[in-house]
């Protein structure tokens, strides 16, 4: 930063760009017009970065449960019923692509809240299968705690089910290192199939985890 007029700090931030400009740099010594392009171009991206595109998470990762489809049953009936229709969508569906057999657990209304995929059955299969290009598994793995995508939680009340799972994204400054956070999915349910569906998805954002199921875990 500049002091008393000068360019006298080691660390640079907009107040030194007219220094940059006049040729000067640390100490207000005159520097290599070459070394100048290169600080003045670092400190232009810095500069131009969003404050988000440089955070870091503050949170403890977040961890699949031990035994994922152990939390897939209740011993009320319909509960029951419900919970193992989103057993076999995530694991069937989102972890081993099958969707040939998403008729059996989604009805052909399907009414869906995710703005990358039309409602009605024959949509969301079309996502999947033609838009995120998914091939089924085969065999088809139990869901497991090394899942990219692996299951932290369930919540059942009524016609309702939530999942919640692991999600692991890149930094945007450095896309080699990640973190990860928490997605949801949520099903209303009618006779056993899922009717309607809700999911934090947003426009630009990337397709879901269940997208890349079938990647090997990472570490956070």
């Amino acid at each position: 930063m500049q002091q008393g007029g000068g360019c006298v700090s080691s660390m640079m931030d907009k107040a030194d760009l007219p220094c940059i400009i006049q040729g000067k740099a640390v100490l207000g010594e005159d520097v290599p017009m070459k070394n100048l392009l290169a600080a003045a171009a670092t400190l232009a991206v810095v500069l131009s970065m969003p404050a988000a595109a440089q955070q870091r998470a503050l949170s403890d990762p977040v961890v699949g449960h031990p035994n994922p489809e152990s939390l897939f049953t209740s011993k009320d009936k319909k509960l029951n019923t419900n919970k193992q229709a989103a057993l076999h969508i995530q694991r069937e569906l989102l972890k081993c692509h099958e969707w040939a057999r998403a008729k059996e657990w989604l009805t052909d209304a399907y009414i869906q809240h995710n703005p990358v995929a039309a409602s009605g059955l024959a949509g969301v299969v079309h996502y999947f299968v033609d838009i995120a290009k998914q091939k089924p598994l085969d065999p088809c793995p139990a869901l497991s705690a090394s899942d990219p995508n692996a299951v932290v939680a369930v919540v059942a009340e009524g016609d309702y089910v939530t999942i919640l799972t692991r999600r692991e994204l890149p930094y945007a400054d450095d896309p080699t290192k990640t973190y990860t956070t928490t997605w949801f999915d949520t099903w209303r349910f009618v006779d056993g199939k899922a009717d309607e569906h809700w999911d934090p998805m947003a426009l630009g954002a990337g397709p879901g985890p269940s997208a890349a199921a079938s990647k090997p875990a990472a570490s956070n």
